[in-house]
């Protein structure tokens, strides 16, 4: 496909003015003093109302420069004056947003007074130096494919003022580098929001040079996610008058003071604290026991939550008596590992988007992961409100690695664990533990066992010797009763924390659910047999159209009835209460210098 270049779309707009187009330009629908009165002719009042009238067919779109619309009046009142020259050195700001631009080629410097460059959204990879008027004090190239800025510095406009590179693939080192006073010594405003910066420390030494910078925005970026930031920006830039749209005040300034000192043993890397609270909502599975059920198999039910974060380190369990279970995956960020594991990886993740997990869609993403954590919380009985007091902190370094899993989010889980416990085998309860059924195993209903009769009688005849039968427990059967993602995308953009209820809706019972996979059983014999019964009669009484109306009618209603039947039975679980989980995420961000001081003491205590 051929480029897109800036100078044929400028082109392009231009002639969609149409200047030298009725009502603009000289043209016989003019009316002068020397001209005869004639129906064909309009007044300049009347030419150039059609140009800003709203239902005028030749008001045309302009927001793409201030300049256009004057521009078009210019050719009405004076038509004669507007050269090819004029109409280039006129502008003095472009706004070209979303129009497919590749290329900035040497005809964007046919204006020269060009002093407002807007470029976002397109498909520039590359910003040649040499292509952009001398005079230009703006230039915006949000979200476009730069990969590298050497290009735009050999030299850059010497008079810029603001520059936005919102949005881009940048943060190498090279990078850095060319954010220095040395190549924008005018800079006022610099808009570094959403790119790839990770080393905190080299980008502000380097920004430190710029003289003149009022306004920095770094929100989205991976370092932000430290918690150094904002501190050791606000302190490192002391000619900052703003950060990420907020006024820094003299009372934050105040707050880190001497945060740019202890840069030495800053350390980029996130520390995020998760939290599962209470959860409410879950139906109780008592209430579904079958009251004339055998006395064992003994039927237990836990509960826990289970999801995934990342991590570079293994969680610190802050709390001292909860039980956790970690299952860390590891991928080398440059694919160093071996080929068929992280492919083999890279399919586990794939194949969990139903299971309510994390989701890693491409080959691409498994390499830039680093360690996903699977943590459960502890396990819990049934009650109405289920308190987990769960609590973990995760140390992560890979800071580019975070921000595309919070980008992504999580996925919260809640998992039933069902255990059957039989009475264990000895010499005085000779019992021989029986097979059971898929059905048995399900729901540990069925026919009556033989321990039953065997420990019943025992009980009756040893009762005083006799204590109550240790119980052995079959392996845990678990299922998983639903899931929630939870989005993080406002941690990647300043927030420090993210509160949520999850909602998970209403959750039914394992005998419901197995009450309504019986249902639709017996519905589709039910159909089959009817339509057995319906081709028969058909065939005996040889198709008369009366009968088979009949039988259509018949059919017709009992299906009917089937569907009311299925709707009063399922009318029991939307009147349940919805299943609420309290999860929080929360990003450390230290307040104040000493608040930093508290925290690399022991890094300082280890390193002496």
């Amino acid at each position: 496909m051929s480029s897109n270049t800036l100078s044929a779309v400028l082109e392009k707009q231009i002639r969609h003015l149409c200047l030298t187009d009725f009502p603009c330009g000289d043209g016989s629908w003019r009316k002068t003093k020397d001209s005869p009165d004639a129906a064909e002719t309009e007044e300049t009042d009347s030419l150039l109302d059609l140009l800003s009238c709203p239902h005028s067919p030749w008001r045309h779109d302009v927001s793409w420069s201030p300049q256009a619309p004057a521009l078009r009046k210019l050719a009405v009142l004076s038509p004669d004056g507007l050269h090819t020259d004029f109409i280039y050195n006129y502008f003095t700001t472009l706004h070209i947003v979303d129009k497919g631009v590749s290329v900035i080629d040497k005809g964007l410097l046919r204006f020269s007074k060009l002093k407002e460059l807007v470029l976002s959204a397109n498909k520039i990879s590359e910003i040649p130096s040499e292509n952009l008027p001398s005079t230009l004090k703006i230039l915006e190239l949000r979200a476009n494919l730069l990969s590298a800025l050497t290009s735009l510095t050999r030299p850059p406009p010497p008079h810029l003022q603001y520059l936005s590179l919102s949005s881009n693939s940048l943060g190498h080192h090279e990078d850095i580098s060319n954010l220095t006073g040395r190549h924008w010594p005018q800079l006022v405003c610099l808009d570094l929001s959403d790119c790839e910066f990770q080393d905190q420390k080299a980008l502000l030494s380097a920004l430190s040079t710029l003289t003149c910078l009022k306004t920095l925005v770094l929100e989205g970026n991976p370092f932000t996610l430290a918690p150094s930031y904002p501190g050791l920006t606000v302190d490192s830039l002391p000619q900052l008058s703003c950060l990420d749209t907020s006024w820094i005040s003299p009372e934050e300034r105040r707050c880190f003071q001497g945060l740019a000192k202890m840069s030495d043993l800053i350390v980029d890397h996130a520390s995020a604290t998760v939290s599962v609270r209470r959860m409410k909502g879950i139906p109780d599975p008592s209430m579904s026991a079958d009251e004339n059920a055998p006395e064992f198999p003994v039927v237990t039910y836990n509960y826990f939550i289970a999801y995934e974060f990342l991590s570079h380190h293994i969680p610190v369990n802050l709390e001292a008596d909860s039980e956790s279970k970690f299952d860390t995956a590891h991928v080398t960020n440059d694919g160093s590992s071996d080929a068929d594991q992280q492919s083999k990886n890279c399919e586990i993740e794939a194949s969990k988007q139903d299971n309510g997990v994390l989701i890693v869609n491409t080959q691409e993403t498994c390499h830039a992961a680093a360690h996903v954590s699977r943590h459960s919380t502890s396990k819990v009985t049934w009650s109405e409100f289920m308190d987990f007091s769960d609590t973990q902190k995760y140390i992560v370094s890979d800071l580019g690695g975070l921000k595309k899993f919070l980008n992504q989010g999580l996925y919260l889980r809640i998992e039933e664990e069902k255990v059957l416990s039989w009475p264990a085998a000895s010499e005085d309860i000779p019992v021989a533990k029986p097979s059971r059924t898929v059905k048995e195993k399900k729901g540990g209903k069925g026919k009556e066992s033989p321990i039953k009769s065997g420990s019943t009688k025992d009980k009756s005849k040893d009762k005083k010797k006799k204590s109550v039968p240790e119980l052995v427990q079959d392996a845990p059967i678990r299922r998983s009763l639903g899931s929630v993602h939870i989005p993080l995308q406002s941690l990647v953009k300043g927030d420090h924390k993210v509160d949520i209820l999850c909602d998970l809706g209403a959750l039914c019972t394992e005998t419901e659910v197995e009450a309504t996979l019986t249902l639709e059983k017996d519905l589709g014999k039910k159909v089959k047999e009817d339509k057995k019964t319906e081709d028969k009669e058909s065939k005996r009484r040889g198709g008369s159209g009366t009968r088979q109306k009949n039988t259509a009618s018949s059919k017709g209603k009992g299906k009917k009835d089937r569907e009311v039947d299925v709707h009063t039975d399922n009318s029991v679980s939307t009147q349940l209460e919805p299943v609420t989980v309290e999860f929080s995420v929360e990003l450390e961000k230290w307040q104040s210098a000493s608040d930093a001081h508290q925290h690399l003491l022991p890094h300082q205590t280890s390193q002496g």
